[in-house]
């Protein structure tokens, strides 16, 4: 089963958010981390649905832990955030 990284953040009087770097615009929260995470894995199944009629692209293929880090991007979006693997759960045809 694939997994994607996830960054969670969590801000002074906020929810722990969570974001995906290789999956632009998917985000989710939760009160606890837990949940945050347990809907991380809800949120990346839901929006695969849909990718590819919305996008018109094929839902981003995972990058792993060591091809992130060599991101300058993602070792920004990192520096403050905790780092997660979610296991993703929709079906393996849409990943590319």
């Amino acid at each position: 089963m694939p997994h994607y990284i996830a960054l969670i953040h969590k801000d002074a009087d906020s929810c722990y958010g969570v974001s995906f770097p290789d999956v632009p615009g998917v985000f989710t929260a939760g009160d606890t981390i837990d949940e945050a995470i347990g809907k991380a894995a809800e949120v990346l199944a839901f929006a695969a649905e849909d990718w590819s009629d919305l996008d018109g692209k094929d839902f981003p293929a995972p990058r792993t832990i060591d091809e992130l880090r060599s991101d300058p991007a993602f070792q920004d979006l990192a520096a403050d955030a905790v780092v997660a693997a979610v296991p993703f759960r929709a079906a393996v045809e849409a990943v590319a």
